[in-house]
């Protein structure tokens, strides 16, 4: 076996649709080596049906990030078919209606929790369940949307992810010690299921193509599966509480 991931054991959660930036990390760890185990929520039926697409067929787990029994047995289910982790993808995020699209000043607090327990501290949810399984260490990657800047209609999902890139320096500071690290790719706006349940989101996607120095393709999500599959990889060995930008530069540019 040879690749830049060659003999790693992958956890992938996310894998919605083959647009998903999930799938495309998914497909491009198989083809550089990896063995990967998914995890769905909800119609798993339907992402048996997408995993089957990727280049070996891979496993699918049920796993409710907010459910304390799932995320207790994930270790055993994850053993079932791999003897342990070498990497964990969290491609996991939700808000309610009413934390998007404009509504930031009138949504309720039920709501706004309900978004940061789903899209914030999942990451370390996630991370917690998947420690049995990497005691020789290992790397953790989460997918952000620069959360720097108040973004149109984002709202609290704005906020849930300025979290989750703080979560990450905090998993980075209490897990290094355990050699695993923390980083996250933050992607620039693609034309994927989540952002599709966003309100107005077109409002920056052609301010992006336009703008971004190296271009973008809102439907081109294999440089950010790419970004992903290489901090999974041993290239990465001192890099931890990073975030990487995988937008066409379009952060590095002033308005």
């Amino acid at each position: 076996m040879s690749g830049l991931l060659a003999g790693k054991r992958l956890l992938i959660t996310g894998v919605i649709t083959d647009a998903s930036i999930a799938f495309s990390a998914a497909k491009i760890a198989q083809e550089q080596g990896a063995t990967v185990v998914l995890t769905g929520f909800g119609r798993l039926s339907l992402v048996e049906r997408i995993a089957k697409r990727l280049p070996e067929p891979a496993p699918v787990i049920e796993l409710d990030v907010t459910n304390p029994e799932q995320l207790a047995g994930l270790a055993d289910k994850v053993r079932e078919h791999v003897d342990g982790l070498d990497g964990v993808v969290h491609s996991i995020g939700f808000a309610p209606p009413s934390c998007l699209g404009g509504g930031f000043m009138d949504a309720p607090w039920e709501d706004v929790a309900t978004a940061l327990q789903v899209s914030t501290f999942s990451y370390k949810s996630l991370a917690q369940a998947a420690l049995p399984l990497m005691s020789a260490g290992g790397s953790i990657v989460g997918l952000t949307f620069d959360a720097t800047k108040a973004w149109p209609v984002y709202d609290w999902m704005g906020v849930a992810k300025a979290g989750f890139e703080s979560a990450s320096r905090y998993l980075a500071l209490h897990l290094g010690k355990q050699g695993i690290r923390s980083n996250l790719v933050a992607a620039g706006p693609l034309r994927t299921i989540a952002a599709k349940s966003i309100p107005g989101f077109e409002q920056f996607e052609d301010a992006w193509a336009e703008r971004a120095p190296l271009g973008w393709d809102l439907y081109d999500t294999a440089a950010a599966g790419k970004a992903i599959c290489a901090l999974l990889s041993d290239w990465f060995p001192a890099t931890t509480g990073e975030i990487v930008h995988v937008d066409g530069g379009y952060h590095a540019i002033g308005a």
